[in-house]
């Protein structure tokens, strides 16, 4: 156990943690794929319809309220080790935490890319849009890398 506020309940947290951080993920992965069928898609109503639909219970059901669970356990296991205190030797988590900043921003533009295509309008080719399908999987590459390693 680590010391700390949470004291004994710093297991649970960091169980809870790394629960709703796997839900994030899943839809994470999930909704790009679904972006771009969805895109693939516009040209047919009906489909397009289906697209919304499953991109709308996706964030609602699991990406967002998992997405806020993960930063409010998180936040808590990083002020349970020090980080608000002045902990010394938590540069990797310095680095994780700006690293779940911007997979947070790509989930705020993913999201807000599915309401583009519920109104009809692609921005970006299909090709691009692909392309950054790897950026979750290369986020959280790194997250686990720094977890996992603690590099500096």
């Amino acid at each position: 156990m680590e010391p700390g506020f949470l004291g004994a309940a710093y297991n649970w947290v960091k169980a809870a943690h790394v629960i709703f951080v796997i839900f994030w993920m899943a839809g994470m992965f999930m909704l790009p794929r679904y972006l771009v069928y969805h895109q693939e898609g516009l040209s047919d109503p009906v489909d397009a319809a289906r697209w919304v639909e499953r991109e709308r219970r996706l964030r609602r059901i699991i990406l967002t309220p998992a997405m806020i669970l993960v930063w409010v356990f998180g936040l808590l296991l990083a002020a349970n080790i020090g980080l608000f205190a002045g902990g010394t030797g938590l540069g990797w988590l310095h680095a994780k935490i700006a690293i779940v900043v911007l997979l947070s921003g790509y989930h705020g533009w993913a999201v807000g890319y599915s309401k583009k295509l519920a109104a009809g309008k692609a921005t970006i080719s299909n090709r691009g849009l692909r392309m950054m399908n790897e950026i979750p999987a290369l986020t959280v590459t790194l997250i686990v890398i720094l977890v996992i390693v603690r590099p500096f």
